[in-house]
């Protein structure tokens, strides 16, 4: 279904472009979140069309809190899991930004397209009959992203913001917590997933969740982004 979705839109993409609404549209995008967000909807899976924007691939309004977070740390420390059009988007408004991928192939794309500031690490699963930090998405069974989870600790310091869009998220989270600074704060996308809230919920103790919920570039209906932030002491 997902993927009969991606061909339509992108096969609707000329004839837009060849009518003109398109080009109407980008030209709205820098002053209108509807145009900017139409526009993305034919830049689905397509990260150079997403760059073009200047938009990650949350919710808007998730992004506009990131966005605010980061232009009041100046010189930000950001740590990703799973890369794209996120990263240029961090890139640009932050210090540094080191990313860790699962799949070689897609940051093999990547790589040309990102600044100096960025770090791509690869990191792929290893086969495992019983893997330690296995990964409930369909077509992942018998892979062990303990060593993708675990690569936040080859990384020095604290981290200014996290975030979490990747494989074996709840793993990560554990993780995260552990490496933000002070002031910090945890983006986890997708998580209208159950287990993805239960995760969260075990750290209630230690985060406070800002959720957000809304229009996201390149999709068609709302998804939910999630922002963490730690308490503070009592």
């Amino acid at each position: 279904m997902k993927g009969a979705y991606v061909r339509c839109v992108r096969a609707a993409g000329p004839p837009a472009r060849a009518m003109g609404v398109l080009g109407a549209l980008e030209q709205r995008a820098p002053r209108s979140r509807t145009a900017t967000w139409l526009v993305s909807l034919f830049a689905i899976h397509d990260v150079d069309g997403l760059a073009r924007l200047d938009i990650p691939w949350w919710t808007f309004d998730s992004a506009d809190q990131v966005a605010a977070h980061l232009h009041a740390h100046p010189g930000a420390r950001v740590f990703e899991w799973g890369s794209g059009a996120s990263t240029l988007w961090l890139a640009a408004r932050a210090g540094s930004v080191h990313s860790v991928e699962h799949h070689a192939g897609w940051a093999d794309e990547l790589t040309s397209r990102l600044p100096a500031n960025v770090t791509l690490q690869v990191v792929e699963p290893r086969v495992a009959a019983t893997p330690r930090v296995p990964s409930a998405k369909p077509g992942h069974d018998g892979l062990d992203f303990a060593d993708y989870v675990a690569a936040i600790d080859g990384v020095g310091g604290t981290f200014d913001v996290v975030v979490i869009d990747g494989r074996a998220r709840e793993a990560c989270l554990a993780r995260a917590v552990e490496r933000l600074s002070p002031d910090g704060l945890i983006v986890f996308d997708n998580v209208d997933r159950r287990r993805y809230l239960e995760a969260i919920d075990t750290l209630g103790h230690r985060l406070v969740m800002t959720m957000t919920r809304g229009l996201t570039p390149a999709l068609p209906y709302p998804t939910r982004t999630a922002l963490l932030r730690p308490i503070g002491p009592a």
